[in-house]
């Protein structure tokens, strides 16, 4: 695989909490990565901040290269129309099962439609842009991949929640559309993670499989742990001690306990990525 010879600026577009004035939280995610290049919008929030904030941190969505989504839930995928709006004959890179029906089964019972909105898929199908399939691997731009379907081989990760493909909650959804981008930099791999629910440890495996056991120098976004049990929680804290990693940058559905587990775990090169923090390659 190719290596990034440019530096790599990474911007937290959307998350759950906002970093700075004039800018929204929101329950979702979303980044920009850039160099002197290309431009990538991966995933793009649940879609009532993502044009804001893009005004307020300066980034011009009409200049994205391609959009890359991460999984097909609605805080990812909700923001579709307005990145399409800006940028129509942008290629949207996608697993084929980012866009099936997807639903979420409450504490009370009741279930709950967390798929992409239906505007959202029909912007991603507009005939002037093209939509690559990401079975596996896969270039986005020079030298930034899309990993594709992640292979689950950890005993005490799952995908996170109570999560199905069935507005009856009979047939539980796998999420094999979960997908990472992933870059070399000069220190190391650069892993951008939208929720993980493949599964951040057996995220970080594939990739480091991938790359022939280059060195992870950061991994940013979601762990999606908010469920997550103390014993899964404390087991994640420390396989990610045996890759050694110089930053984790964690947001979104990472879970309180799970954050502060972190923080603790990784004094000095752990810190929230709030709407508006940079990290530069």
């Amino acid at each position: 695989m190719s290596v990034t010879t440019e530096p790599v600026r990474i911007t937290t577009l959307v998350e759950n909490t906002a970093g700075l004035s004039g800018t929204l939280g929101e329950h979702g995610l979303s980044f920009w990565l850039e160099t002197a290049s290309w431009r990538v919008l991966f995933d793009t929030g649940a879609g009532t901040v993502l044009e804001s904030n893009a005004r307020a941190l300066d980034v011009d969505l009409t200049q994205a290269d391609a959009i890359v989504l991460s999984h097909g839930h609605y805080d990812h995928t909700g923001g579709l129309v307005v990145a399409r709006q800006a940028a129509p004959c942008t290629k949207v890179f996608l697993h084929p099962a980012a866009f099936a029906p997807k639903y979420a089964r409450m504490q009370d019972g009741a279930n709950r439609y967390i798929g992409a909105p239906s505007e959202g898929m029909d912007a991603a199908r507009q005939e002037d842009g093209v939509m690559i399939s990401t079975n596996g691997p896969t270039e986005v731009a020079d030298g930034l991949f899309v990993t594709g379907e992640i292979p689950r081989v950890t005993d005490f990760e799952d995908t996170g929640g109570p999560f199905f493909l069935d507005e009856d909650c009979e047939h539980p959804d796998p999420l094999v559309d979960d997908q990472a981008l992933f870059f070399e930099s000069p220190r190391g791999t650069v892993v951008v993670l939208g929720c993980a629910h493949a599964g951040v440890i057996n995220t970080l495996h594939y990739i480091r499989r991938l790359t022939k056991d280059r060195p992870l120098h950061a991994v940013l976004g979601g762990l999606h742990l908010v469920s997550a049990t103390e014993e899964r929680i404390a087991r994640t804290v420390e396989a990610l001690r045996g890759f050694d990693i110089d930053h984790l940058g964690i947001a979104h559905c990472t879970g309180f306990e799970a954050t502060g587990a972190l923080l603790t775990g990784f004094p000095g090169k752990c810190r929230p990525c709030k709407v508006g923090t940079v990290m530069e390659s």
